[in-house]
C-alpha cells in the first residue's frame, strides 16, 4: 500500500502563486510514477500534470502549461505542483496519484489516491 498525503492548497487571489506538496509512505516512492489531477465541482476529475519515475519526464495538461509546474524529490518522497498566475477556472480539489505505470496515470486510473487539498482562486 502507498499512502499519500497533500498539502498547500488555500484561497488565494487571481494571479497569486501556490505550491502543492503530496507526501508518499509505504512503499519505495521512485518506484512511482506520479500525477495531480483536480475535480472542480459538478465536473469530473482531470489529469493536470504527471511526472515519470526517475528520468522525471513531465507532461501537462494544455490548460496549465507554462504556469503550472510539477516536480519530485525522490530522497523526499515527496511530488510537488507550483501553481502561478492562477486564474479562477484553477479553482477545484487538487489530488495526488501515484501508480508503477505512467500509462495508468495518463489514463485516469492510478493505484492509489491522496485525500485532495482545496485550492479556491477569487477573481
Amino acid at each position: 500500500q502507498v499512502q499519500l498525503v497533500e498539502s498547500g492548497g488555500g484561497l488565494v487571489q487571481a494571479g497569486a502563486s501556490l505550491t502543492l506538496a503530496c507526501v508518499g509512505s509505504g512503499r519505495t516512492f521512485s518506484n512511482y510514477a506520479m500525477g495531480w489531477f483536480r475535480q472542480a465541482p459538478g465536473k469530473e476529475r482531470v489529469l493536470v500534470a504527471r511526472i515519470t519515475k526517475t528520468r522525471m519526464l513531465t507532461n501537462y495538461t494544455d490548460a496549465v502549461k507554462g504556469r503550472f509546474t510539477i516536480s519530485r524529490d525522490n530522497a523526499r518522497n515527496t511530488m510537488y505542483l507550483h501553481m502561478s498566475g492562477l486564474l479562477p477556472e484553477d479553482t477545484a480539489t487538487y489530488y495526488c496519484a501515484a501508480s508503477r505505470l505512467v500509462a495508468a496515470i495518463e489514463s485516469g486510473q492510478p493505484d492509489y489516491w491522496g485525500q485532495g487539498t482545496q485550492v479556491t482562486v477569487s477573481s
